[in-house]
């Protein structure tokens, strides 16, 4: 026995013909657009870039802290 996907298909989306038998794919092409036309910008809840400088500082040593309190505990 032959399996399934060994067979050549040669698909057009324009034929129109049913072939009476599954492929286990859709031909459904939602979601394609070149790059000339990108998707717009979307407005972000929240940006880095956004932030004042002591904003980032107090960030980063926030985030310095709490690393450390996560080496701490593993020294323990």
């Amino acid at each position: 026995m032959v399996p399934a996907a060994s067979h050549p298909h040669h698909h057009d989306d324009a034929h129109g013909l049913d072939h009476g038998h599954s492929h286990g794919h859709d031909h459904s092409h939602a979601h394609v657009h070149d790059a000339a036309s990108p998707h717009p910008a979307q407005d972000a809840p929240w940006s880095i870039l956004r932030m004042t400088l002591a904003a980032r500082l107090s960030a980063a040593l926030a985030v310095c802290a709490v690393l450390w309190g996560v080496v701490f505990l593993a020294m323990r």
